[in-house]
């Protein structure tokens, strides 16, 4: 198998990008980038057109949710200042602020709302 081939893990349900072996085991990585996994070599089989298309919208709707601001949870006082240091930064056409109100915003959630 070529690296880059776009393959089949019936044992997973998913298309990966093939990447090397690795003993018994193949390496695939999630199209778009991500964690790799083992695949049983024997298992696997060439993607079909309508698996490599669904693969790649996959990547690409998860790249889009990554550009979405995050959203402030209802009834959190530090998720609304935030959201509104964001705002605020946003009406000043400061950029630099707004990506920071979102870096504050995105920490306080995965350590408080996880």
């Amino acid at each position: 198998m070529e690296p880059g081939t776009l393959l089949y893990d019936p044992a997973t349900d998913k298309v990966g990008e093939y990447q090397d072996r690795s003993g018994p085991y193949a390496l695939l990585r999630p199209v778009g980038g991500g964690r790799e996994w083992q695949a049983d070599p024997d298992g696997l089989r060439p993607a079909t057109d309508q698996e490599r298309i669904g693969a790649g919208v996959r990547a690409a709707n998860g790249r889009s949710r990554e550009l979405l601001p995050p959203r402030p949870v209802p009834g959190c006082s530090i998720c609304a200042e935030l959201a509104g240091l964001r705002e605020a930064a946003k009406t000043a056409y400061d950029r630099s602020a707004e990506t920071d109100a979102n870096v504050l915003l995105r920490q306080h959630q995965r350590q408080v709302h996880a």
